[in-house]
């Protein structure tokens, strides 16, 4: 915290920042994709061109949509234009923008040094959003982003549970498109990502049913979590919800809340059941 923060002559803390980037966050973002990116393209690739040259094609072509004939000749003038762009741009288009730079950075360590500095920037200037999985997410505090990132992790180098990777990656997609989010159907990837996880260790097709079997796997879970989740999966098969079912009347549409709710407790809950289950010697390889 800074000196004038700390006397109160500054506001301590802003509102998180979910449908809108003030100047701060703007620039902070824009820094970081000119000194981690952009000004790294120097090197040349073996028709002549600079990596900048290239980035520039694949920019005009995938990203603008333009004619790449229209790509000013100098490359003062290229960044120029860019940086034009992304100041232009919706608060959803600059995160439309750093999702498509991080996706073309080859690099490995390169995009994971690019995507937690945008984080660092993204948690200090209070944004809504952190970069999971080279998608942005709507994630507000360390905590959820420590649960889902870590569910991830999990579920996509433990070979049995590339199912459950797989929904949980559907989920962020769902919940994360800015312009049309589907949180109905994240809520449903959510829950499958558990359902999933429960399978491969129960081998119960159904979650009601490997809940209520998983203590004689050798888990003994929290009777207050196991019933929490009962309920959850009891409200994702509700026939007002129609989340996992046909929709037979005026249904009860999720929102943003409940999508995002989902995601964390869901992740969370892997997180659980993994661990649980290594403890007592259940193998997911």
């Amino acid at each position: 915290m800074r000196f004038s923060q700390r006397i109160g002559k500054t506001p301590s803390k802003k509102d998180i920042q979910l449908d809108w980037i003030d100047e701060d966050l703007k620039n902070g973002l824009w820094n970081l994709i000119k000194m981690l990116f952009i000004d790294k393209l120097d090197k040349y690739t073996d028709y002549g061109k600079s990596e900048f040259d290239k980035f520039a094609e694949i920019l005009w072509h995938n990203f603008y949509k333009m004619a790449i004939d229209t790509i000013p000749e100098y490359k003062s003038s290229v960044e120029s234009y860019i940086r034009k762009r992304f100041y232009d741009f919706e608060w959803y288009e600059i995160y439309d923008f750093i999702e498509f730079i991080i996706s073309i950075q080859l690099n490995h360590s390169e995009k994971n040094k690019l995507a937690s500095s945008i984080n660092a920037v993204l948690e200090r200037e209070f944004s809504g959003y952190r970069i999971i999985d080279e998608k942005v997410a709507p994630i507000s505090n360390q905590l959820e982003f420590e649960e889902v990132s870590y569910a991830l992790d999990k579920t996509k180098f433990l070979t049995a549970l590339e199912g459950a990777n797989i929904h949980l990656t559907n989920a962020i997609e769902l919940i994360s498109d800015k312009k049309n989010p589907n949180y109905r159907n994240s809520v449903k990837e959510s829950i499958s990502a558990v359902e999933s996880t429960c399978r491969i260790i129960t081998g119960e097709n159904t979650l009601g049913k490997a809940l209520n079997k998983l203590e004689s796997k050798g888990l003994n879970l929290n009777k207050q979590l196991k019933s929490g989740f009962d309920k959850i999966y009891a409200y994702t098969n509700d026939k007002d919800n129609g989340i996992r079912h046909a929709i037979v009347s005026e249904p009860i549409e999720p929102d943003f809340a409940d999508a995002k709710y989902m995601l964390i407790s869901c992740s969370s809950f892997i997180n659980y059941l993994i661990t649980k289950a290594e403890k007592i010697g259940i193998k997911f390889e």
